[in-house]
């Protein structure tokens, strides 16, 4: 690959319900476009099928909007950065699909990405915010996936901790679900917790070894705790619904902290960054926030436009392995269950 001159990457992302292109100029964003499919709100939950569909129907646009909006033409591209994976296989195949084969078009690198190391790489895209150190840990946190991870390199990631079941997102979707809230739940809760008491009610915590995570147990807790008490009065969520939201959002932060505290405290790490979906929750942004004072931590904490799946992060993460000449094969498959 030919690094002389300015490094320039399209980077494309697919892997749920959002199509997403990115231009990074020497990891600096050009552009950053995004279309987001309102479809899956009336079935509580993404559906592939459509999701793969509206991805066919939105690529080209986006694709075509970023590059405009950087100011870039197709020849001045260096390489294409696209997820691979993890995610919603036919998503997946649509974006790889179409980044491989401009690529190949072009005549320039199509980079595979990791999806979660590009959620945790948004940390080293140019901006005016500080970039954290080497090596600093990062939890990171979506409706697919709970990790702590230490980073020693942008290309060095160590699991310390993950979920052995569900994700903290999924959790609080489920959690929205049986309040029967509208979808994306996450956010919701987010807004009625404000107003809420979190010492209301009590859910189960599990014991996990290690830095580990277990949200099924507290899911199947809560919808038995909501179950039980519509039995006796059908209106209990509507009438208590601050205080639900308030008791299960402390719940899950309480044990991504617990952990994270634990992390920082055997690592002899303080350098935190927060990645993914659920990083935009402002209660878990102000605990994080609140440990620089308590531990002395310097946390870093993405802006929302990096929270949600985004092709800056792609991009970057495709900037660096383009750095490696990290280059990636015509054969290269999606896949939906990656492990980092």
């Amino acid at each position: 690959m030919n690094h002389s001159g300015d490094i320039i990457i399209l980077g494309i992302e697919s892997s749920c319900d959002d199509t997403a292109a990115a231009v990074l100029k020497n990891g600096k964003i050009l552009a950053n476009i995004a279309a987001s499919q309102k479809v899956h709100e009336k079935y509580g939950g993404v559906v592939p099928e459509l999701a793969s569909r509206a991805h066919q129907k939105n690529i080209v646009p986006v694709v075509a909007e970023a590059m405009k909006e950087a100011g870039i033409e197709n020849k001045d591209l260096s390489g294409i950065a696209y997820t691979k994976g993890p995610g919603l296989l036919g998503s997946l195949l649509v974006g790889s699909a179409f980044a491989k084969s401009m690529a190949q078009s072009l005549d320039i690198p199509a980079l595979p990405v990791h999806h979660m190391k590009a959620h945790v790489l948004a940390h080293l895209i140019d901006t005016e915010l500080p970039k954290p150190d080497f090596p600093f840990l990062c939890l990171t946190v979506s409706g697919g996936h709970t990790q702590i991870l230490k980073v020693t390199s942008p290309y060095d990631f160590e699991i310390l901790g993950e979920t052995l079941d569900d994700a903290a997102g999924e959790a609080f979707d489920k959690a929205a679900k049986y309040m029967e809230l509208p979808y994306p739940g996450g956010p919701v809760i987010d807004r009625l917790a404000k107003d809420g008491d979190p010492r209301v009610y009590s859910f189960t915590k599990p014991k996990v070894p290690g830095l580990n995570f277990s949200f099924s147990g507290l899911k199947t807790n809560f919808v038995n705790f909501i179950h039980k008490n519509r039995q006796t009065n059908p209106d209990f969520v509507n009438e208590n619904q601050n205080n639900l939201a308030a008791s299960i959002q402390h719940t899950i932060l309480e044990m991504l902290m617990e952990n994270l505290i634990k992390a920082s405290e055997e690592t002899g790490i303080k350098r935190i960054a927060l990645a993914g979906g659920v990083s935009a929750n402002s209660e878990l942004r102000t605990r994080i926030k609140a440990q620089e004072t308590e531990r002395d931590w310097q946390s870093y904490i993405p802006p929302f436009e990096f929270c949600t799946d985004n092709g800056a992060m792609i991009a970057i993460a495709g900037y660096y392995d383009f750095l490696e000449n990290k280059e990636g094969k015509l054969s290269d498959a999606a896949v939906a269950r990656w492990r980092m």
